[in-house]
């Protein structure tokens, strides 16, 4: 793959991964959309620099949009050339640098046939969430709420798997964002902290990776912290490999002015 198709290609899976994961208030100013959703994940209440040049007056903008609704100011910025001037702006800045993840991605040729005892719904259930927000949830029942129109707001299919006593065991999510592009984003593979190193996790894979091959998408990606090497073996083992990686990059709190 030539490097003008990999710059191809990486734009288009930020584009998709921005429809996979929507946040629910959003606005794009000059080349950079804003993203919030009160707070709850990274991902949704950050500013995606999809185009446009890094400036302060950029900067200063976006600083003023999040400071409105009472967020912190983070950026997600993709690994590459095109984001050497933004990350000269926020070392200047003083943004710190967090949860730096591998983008992954495989073709749908070959996708392993359906394991049995995986239940695939389209819409999240009530188990299906619990699962999930245990593993990698963060607030309460508001946030819940939150989470939940953000996952509805992409087609997805859902898949969740039970352990012998019929409790569930791993969950997971294959988003199919609208569109030309045939793919499938893989989201919330989350197990039961007692369920793990049993081989859940790999049959809901499976389960979704054949999910998505017969509904017609032609390529798969994820995303995966690059501190989680157990989680790479897996992705790894089903086929996948390392199409690029990004990372967040938070302002520097500021300390309040004392009253005397």
């Amino acid at each position: 793959m030539t490097a003008e198709m990999r710059a191809v290609e990486a734009g288009l899976l930020e584009e998709l991964m921005d429809r996979a994961w929507p946040s629910p208030v959003r606005e794009e100013v000059d080349g950079w959309v804003m993203r919030a959703a009160g707070g709850v994940t990274q991902r949704a209440n950050s500013v995606w620099p999809r185009a446009g040049a890094a400036g302060t007056a950029a900067l200063s903008a976006a600083t003023l949009w999040y400071r409105h609704r009472r967020l912190p100011l983070i950026f997600q910025v993709f690994d590459g050339p095109r984001s050497a001037e933004l990350n000269a702006l926020l070392d200047a800045g003083r943004f710190t640098r967090q949860s730096e993840t591998l983008i992954m991605t495989r073709p749908a040729a070959g996708a392993p046939d359906a394991p049995g005892g995986v239940e695939i719904s389209a819409v999240a259930s009530a188990e299906w969430l619990s699962l999930w927000w245990s593993v990698d949830g963060r607030g309460g029942a508001a946030e819940l709420e939150i989470a939940r129109d953000i996952l509805a707001g992409c087609p997805s299919l859902y898949a969740l798997v039970r352990d012998d006593d019929g409790e569930p065991a791993a969950v997971g999510r294959l988003a199919l964002p609208p569109g030309p592009a045939e793919w499938g984003g893989l989201y919330c593979m989350a197990t039961a902290t007692d369920h793990r190193r049993k081989g859940y996790a790999r049959k809901i894979l499976d389960a979704l990776l054949a999910a998505g091959a017969a509904g017609g998408a032609g390529s798969f990606w994820l995303m995966v912290t690059a501190g989680n090497a157990p989680a790479q073996a897996l992705y790894i083992g089903a086929g996948f490999s390392e199409q690029g990686r990004y990372l967040y990059r938070q302002a520097p709190l500021q300390r309040a002015l004392s009253g005397c």
